[in-house]
């Protein structure tokens, strides 16, 4: 049997340097749960960083790719198949948007929408209304307009220059936001519940502010929900929870059950700036993806998994608060919704994060201070029992 070591340095030698891995080769999932290669079994609180919303090896999922893998897995956009238009129909009627791109990921997804919103600002003024607004500590991707986009200086350093036309505001800070907004913005970009920046939400003020500048000055208001959306925060698009509707949304992560597929979804008003030729995907949108996005969507509505979403994620968040409160001096503060939630230490994360590996929990950390929980939604009460037994056991040793 192939081992840990001889993995990790064929890795070393002919991978990029990009990824600090844990030290685990995971061979195979089942609802919940990973085991590696010598059958340990571990809790999953991380879920590929949200994309595994239904868990490992859904049956329905496994079944469907299974299908669909041979009929037909790809035929690029040069053609039609049935699939594709089924799902934009979907994610538009849950959405109340009008029109859908999909890409091969969220930073697709959002390099689309830059170039939808400067079309429509070049259309409703002139070459001159080209200009982002965007929020400190904010995460969008790593090709350089969503980089351009990303408000944090760990990201950013060492790729500038990147876009010149980025403004960049503190998240909730309503007389910046006014500042920053102008008749050249073109568009203003944020996430309603920052993800890899440390699970910061958005007041609802705030967004409505947003909402209010965007029309003034006929701007496009773009939510990245690429891991907050499709369900995580408890309804299907976070926006639905916030009360303030965008006017294009980026997402990706779940959609396609662990296959890459991203979309972008946009109001007519903006979606009619683009035509024929002026963006594309090779792989965006294929009968695979497309398939098994659409058996995703069906399960959630017919497993009823947004209901518990929503009643286990308030018994993770009653859980975590408990630790805040009675580990006071190593845990500061509770942040989130549904299952997209953090607890802030007053510790670096990552040990306790390695350390949850040889008590069979993956925890997931973010921000140096934070542990971030992104489960499946099949997770249930018992399973966050589990968790956070081993997550106060770990912090108790930390605190003596």
């Amino acid at each position: 049997m192939t081992t840990l070591e001889q993995i990790a340095e064929l890795e070393r030698k002919y991978l990029l340097s990009t990824y600090n891995r844990y030290p685990v080769v995971l061979e195979r999932g089942k609802g919940v749960f990973v085991y590696d290669i010598e059958g340990k079994k571990y809790l999953d609180f991380v879920s590929g960083l949200g994309v595994n919303a239904l868990g490992h090896a859904h049956p329905r999922i496994v079944k469907t790719i299974r299908e669909q893998a041979a009929k037909l897995v790809h035929v690029s956009n040069l053609y039609y198949h049935e699939y594709q238009g089924a799902l934009a129909e979907k994610l538009c009627t849950l959405s109340g948007m009008s029109r859908a791109f999909f890409s091969n990921s969220g930073t697709e997804a959002i390099e689309g929408s830059i170039k939808l919103a400067r079309l429509a600002g070049h259309r409703a003024g002139s070459e001159t209304k080209s200009r982002l607004v965007a929020l400190d500590g904010s995460y969008h991707g790593r090709t350089f307009g969503a980089l351009s986009l990303t408000g944090q200086e760990k990201h950013r350093k060492g790729f500038e220059p990147l876009l010149e036309d980025v403004t960049f505001v503190g998240r909730n800070d309503l007389e910046g936001l006014r500042a920053a907004v102008t008749e050249n913005t073109c568009a203003i970009v944020l996430e309603p519940i920052f993800g890899e920046g440390g699970i910061y939400e958005c007041s609802m003020e705030f967004l409505r502010e947003c909402r209010a500048l965007a029309d003034q000055h006929k701007a496009a208001l773009i939510f990245d929900e690429i891991q907050c959306g499709l369900g995580r925060t408890g309804t299907m698009f976070a926006f639905q929870g916030f009360g303030v509707s965008p006017d294009i949304v980026c997402i990706a992560k779940p959609i396609a059950a662990g296959l890459p597929l991203g979309a972008f979804l946009a109001k007519e008003e903006f979606a009619s700036a683009i035509g024929a030729g002026q963006h594309g995907s090779t792989f965006g949108g294929g009968p695979l993806a497309c398939r098994v996005a659409l058996e995703f969507l069906a399960i959630v509505e017919e497993e009823k998994l947004l209901d518990n979403v929503n009643k286990v994620g308030a018994y993770l968040q009653h859980e975590l608060q408990q630790i805040v409160e009675k580990r006071g001096s190593v845990a500061k503060e509770v942040r989130g919704r549904g299952f997209i939630q953090g607890i802030e230490l007053d510790i670096p994360a990552r040990p306790i994060v390695d350390a949850g590996l040889a008590e069979g929990v993956l925890f997931n950390s973010t921000q140096d201070t934070v542990v971030r929980f992104l489960p499946p939604f099949l997770l249930e009460e018992k399973h966050v029992d589990k968790g956070i037994r081993v997550l106060k056991k770990l912090l108790g040793k930390k605190r003596a």
